[in-house]
This record gives C-alpha cells, sequence and structure tokens, in this order.
C-alpha cells in the first residue's frame, strides 16, 4: 500500500481504523488481491494476501497458498482478516481464532450471478441465502464477531453482476447486526465483545481446541496461549 494514501492521514484524523475493501497490488509478474487494517494512529498494522481464490479469479491472480492465517492486535483487540472466497472455508476462520483473533473482518465483491445459469435457475435468491446463513455459522462455530462487507449497488446494473450486498456483523448468541439490503448504504453497529466471552463460556470452542484429545489436534499450527 502506498503509504501516502489519504486513507491513513482521514484514520488519524477520525481517530478510526479502517479495513478500505482490498487492493490488487503487483508483484513482480504477479498479481495479488490484498486487504489492510489501518489503526486509528494512521498506521497499517495488518495485511492479508488473499488465499482462496474465486475460480474465475485463479487465471489472473497468485494466491498466498501455504502461509498461515495470521491474527494481529489492535486498538479493539486482536484482529484477523480474510477476503471473500474465504467465507466458504471455516478452515481459515479456525486457523485464525487458534491465533487469537476475536474479530475477523471481511471486505468481499460477492454477486448474486457469482453461479452458473443452472444455480442460478435452483434458486436466484441462492448466493444471498449462502451469505445471510454463513457469516452467522462462522462467528457461532468460533465465538468470535465477523464483520462481512460486501460490494452493493443498483439491482441488476452490470448485467449479470447482479450486486449482492448484505453487508452484516455476525455475532454467536444475537445472529446478523446492522445487516443492508444490496444497494448501498452504511450501517453503524455497536460490538459489545463481551458477547465475545459469553459465547466462549458456553460452547467452548476455544477451550475445546486447547485440550489433549481435541480429535482435530493435527491441524493445530498455533500458540495454544493465544485461544
Amino acid at each position: 500500500m502506498n503509504r501516502d494514501l489519504g486513507i491513513l492521514a482521514l484514520a488519524k484524523e477520525l481517530d478510526i481504523c479502517i479495513v478500505p475493501g482490498t487492493i490488487v497490488e503487483s508483484d513482480g509478474d504477479s498479481l495479488q488481491n490484498i486487504a489492510y487494517f489501518i489503526s486509528s494512529n494512521g498506521e497499517v498494522i495488518g495485511r492479508y494476501q488473499k488465499k482462496n481464490l474465486w475460480h474465475p479469479e485463479r487465471r489472473h491472480l497468485v494466491s498466498s497458498a501455504h502461509e498461515p492465517h495470521v491474527a494481529f492486535d489492535t486498538p479493539l483487540g486482536r484482529v484477523g482478516l480474510l477476503i471473500c472466497w474465504d467465507l466458504a472455508f471455516p478452515e481459515a476462520f479456525r486457523e485464525l481464532i487458534a491465533d487469537g483473533a476475536q474479530i475477523i473482518c471481511l471486505p468481499a465483491f460477492w454477486s448474486m450471478r457469482d453461479v452458473s445459469d443452472e444455480g442460478y435457475a435452483l434458486n436466484p435468491n441462492g448466493e444471498a441465502v449462502f451469505l445471510n446463513n454463513t457469516v452467522v455459522t462462522r462467528a457461532f462455530e468460533n465465538t468470535c464477531a465477523v464483520i462481512f462487507v460486501n460490494a452493493g449497488g443498483p439491482p441488476g446494473k452490470g448485467g449479470k453482476t447482479s450486486f449482492a450486498g448484505l453487508s452484516q456483523v455476525g455475532v454467536p448468541h444475537l445472529g446478523a447486526l446492522g445487516r443492508l439490503g444490496p444497494t448501498e448504504g452504511m450501517s453503524i453497529v455497536d460490538l459489545d465483545t463481551d458477547v465475545l466471552r459469553v459465547a466462549e463460556e458456553n460452547y467452548k470452542i476455544r477451550e475445546d481446541m486447547q485440550t489433549e484429545g481435541w480429535h482435530y489436534a493435527h491441524t493445530r499450527t498455533r500458540d495454544e496461549s493465544k485461544l
């Protein structure tokens, strides 16, 4: 990221943390889809290269492949970044919470016509069903908050690129907070992170991941003390 971008100054001026969507960057002959986390003092403190590329993207973008998912400390607590189609992979979320993430930010450009004509014919609203269910499910199964921010726009604009929107914050116990429709909009959500503590005390997901007898210990690659 160009460290002179005005978005850095804006974060500092307004004393807010910002995840400004994603940016396609070049690395030699390859292109990468990158998300950044900008702290309230105007510094980039988190960077993530998209790992799970949507199928048509693979002709153009390079995945972060086997690099681990890493969380980082922020003024809001420990945060992880994912991008768009990463939502479909529970393993990505599980690796981030194993690194202590309490909040996972996920910018996306997800449309209603990302499926084939055959899939769309089964249910024209199928992608909305996918998003609304999966965002909340990821929050429950990881006792974390999932901030999902998707592109929105006028219905049907762009032909087959029909915006899905549905930006929302998935929170265990509470479900989807501040969910928007398919058009452009802004949602202000108050997130009480104490809810995440209550969720973990009830479901004990992170606690189970630390036990010697956890069935999936072979997948664990993180320092257990961060759970």
